[in-house]
């Protein structure tokens, strides 16, 4: 088991991982005030943590107008820079990588987490509800469209983030490009409606996307740059009605710039709140773009142990990125190894709370210890 394909080493960017189950990005919304990560963070990371692993913590607004859920961690502070250096010190004390993903909402944030009205590329609202500052549930209210020099500066908050992550010792960032938060806006054009150099054409829409992975691979390194994308998705109403040559160009156009690697979501699966849909009969976005982008692609969505082997065995994808089941299972990747069976999750502790559902999920060695 231990020579199966995930279980070979693998160099990404700067890095050089010894194995390619990746720990994807989870909200969990148990930031303290300021959005400040707590200190039940270190530990949930650490647990995660293994010799040579890549983990992607969990996604951080760059700026407090980004912020779109209660309790998520920002990158935007002293305060928060101290903190997420006690999380990346853990991760690398047991021999592990790690890298932040940088977050802006756009439209799915509220005024009751800043006291203004989201902005976004254009005055459409989101359909649907969410949570505001206070976890009351309320529809989407309509954004402001961005001015030019607004859309600057968030480039620059994006750099900024990058440069603040780097100072809280990760050893990367990812730029959050999925899920309907404020690039996929710019991105698709039941969100974008602009005239101008960010609106109408598929080059024009995927300005936005680009400027900020420049800027951010200017102040970091690109070998430092990963980029998640969710082409099918349909999260926070997102959509576009012609993805295929959208998301060929975006990424095709992001090939160009060397970064360490390119993150999609799977059109496979799809969260709907309640129940979790695999449809298996869907081609994976690997098998849509890898014709796209040569370099290291990283697939998530819907995987277990023996379909993640089989995608990066048919070098469809050099990693995979699981979520829900490292939540449940902090000794994930050897349990893939070995082919054990995994801890099944909470779903009504994924969001809030303290260490419920958080760090008291037990491993292996625990489990044969009560047995």
């Amino acid at each position: 088991m231990s020579q199966s394909p995930l279980f070979q080493p693998l160099k990404i960017g700067a890095l050089e991982l010894s194995h390619r189950v990746v720990m994807a990005p989870i909200t969990r919304m148990r930031a303290g005030p300021g959005m400040v990560c707590r200190d039940i963070a270190v530990e949930y990371y650490r647990q995660r943590a293994t010799p040579g692993g890549l983990i992607i913590a969990e996604a951080s607004q760059v700026t407090p107008t980004g912020q779109g859920y209660p309790q998520t961690p920002g990158i935007h502070s002293e305060e928060q820079i101290a903190a997420w250096k006690k999380v990346t010190d853990a991760v690398h004390a047991a021999g592990g990588h790690i890298f932040l993903q940088l977050w802006h909402v756009g439209r799915i944030s509220h005024s009751s987490y800043h006291g203004a009205t989201p902005v976004a590329p254009s005055a459409v609202a989101a359909a649907g509800e969410h949570f505001t500052a206070s976890w009351t549930l309320e529809p989407f209210q309509t954004p402001r469209a961005l001015e030019l020099n607004e859309i600057a500066e968030i480039v620059e908050a994006y750099r900024t983030g990058a440069s603040n992550a780097m100072a809280a010792g990760f050893d990367g960032v990812e730029i959050h490009g999925a899920n309907g938060y404020l690039i996929e806006q710019f991105l698709q054009s039941r969100s974008n409606k602009r005239d101008d150099i960010y609106g109408g054409s598929i080059a024009n829409r995927t300005r936005f996307l680009l400027e900020v992975t420049r800027a951010v691979a200017a102040e970091v390194g690109a070998d430092r740059v990963g980029v998640r994308l969710s082409p099918f998705g349909t999260a926070n109403d997102a959509g576009d009605e012609d993805a295929l040559p959208l998301y060929r160009h975006a990424i095709a156009a992001l090939s160009g710039l060397q970064i360490a690697y390119l993150h999609l979501i799977e059109p496979r699966a799809t969260g709907t709140g309640k129940a979790d849909v695999f449809n298996e009969k869907a081609p994976s976005a690997a098998t849509l773009f890898r014709d796209y982008w040569p370099g290291v692609l990283i697939a998530a969505g819907g995987y277990d142990g023996p379909s993640a082997q089989e995608e990066v065995g048919k070098n469809l994808a050099d990693a995979v990125a699981f979520g829900r089941s490292f939540i449940s299972n902090p000794d994930l990747v050897e349990r893939v190894r070995i082919g054990a069976s995994l801890n099944p999750w909470d779903r009504p502790t994924f969001y809030g709370g303290d260490e419920k559902g958080y760090t008291d999920y037990p491993t292996l060695q625990m489990l044969d210890a009560t047995a």
